[in-house]
């Protein structure tokens, strides 16, 4: 099954968090077919272009928060895929970069513009012109990565984090994950009315307050 189909899955069922991860711990993802990519000129690159970004921009509009859990090398489309999830762990053996210019292309699944809105345009332009890989550490330096666990516990640290995540409101928690996405591409004005906007709308769901009021409840009974 294509990773299009599983998002597609994903988006309906009752999860609350995604995870993506690489199996075992050579590769998060291999990115790219090269020996593809080495016998195709420019109509077949953009329509393989436009694949991938039909994908990752599918993860990045997702309502749900997905986390890439990034064991091994996430290279080129690999690390694309990381870049377009909203949180990044890393192991330490995990290694990111953007080595496309070594292959005489430019990143082409979103990799110049998500990179550039997460890491600043100075650092993406060092990552990309050098192509140079960096290790979990060094990614994590710079917000490329949000946290590094030990190879062992990485799966089990970035569910960890997914449940905590999942304890909370899930309208709430994909509302704000929009105003993020969208506030990134937006004027400061334009962001805040959005945010006024969706703030209000959070107050039209039941669970909104069953909340507030089980929080009141549990605040009166600890003060009796």
């Amino acid at each position: 099954m294509s990773l299009s189909r599983i998002l597609d899955e994903l988006e309906k069922d009752s999860s609350k968090v995604i995870i993506i991860t690489g199996a075992g711990q050579k590769a998060f993802s291999a990115g790219a077919d090269i020996e593809y990519m080495s016998k195709i000129g420019p109509t077949e690159a953009e329509k393989y272009a436009l694949r991938g970004h039909e994908v990752l921009n599918k993860i990045e509009k997702l309502e749900k928060p997905v986390i890439a859990a990034i064991n091994g090398y996430a290279l080129g489309g690999g690390c694309e895929l990381a870049l377009s999830c909203d949180l990044r762990f890393a192991s330490p053996n995990a290694q990111l970069g953007q080595p496309e210019v070594t292959l005489g292309i430019c990143p082409g699944w979103g990799g110049t513009q998500r990179l550039l809105r997460i890491v600043g345009p100075a650092r993406a332009k060092d990552l990309i012109f050098s192509g140079r890989r960096i290790n979990a550490e060094e990614a994590m330096s710079m917000g490329l990565v949000n946290k590094v666990f030990s190879s062992e516990t990485l799966l089990s640290e970035t569910k960890s984090y997914a449940e905590s995540v999942a304890k909370n409101s899930n309208f709430a928690v994909g509302i704000s994950k929009m105003l993020v996405n969208k506030g990134m591409d937006a004027s400061l004005d334009t962001g805040l009315k959005l945010e006024i906007y969706s703030w209000s709308l959070c107050f039209s769901t039941k669970e909104r307050e069953d909340r507030m009021n089980s929080f009141l409840h549990k605040k009166i009974t600890r003060q009796q």
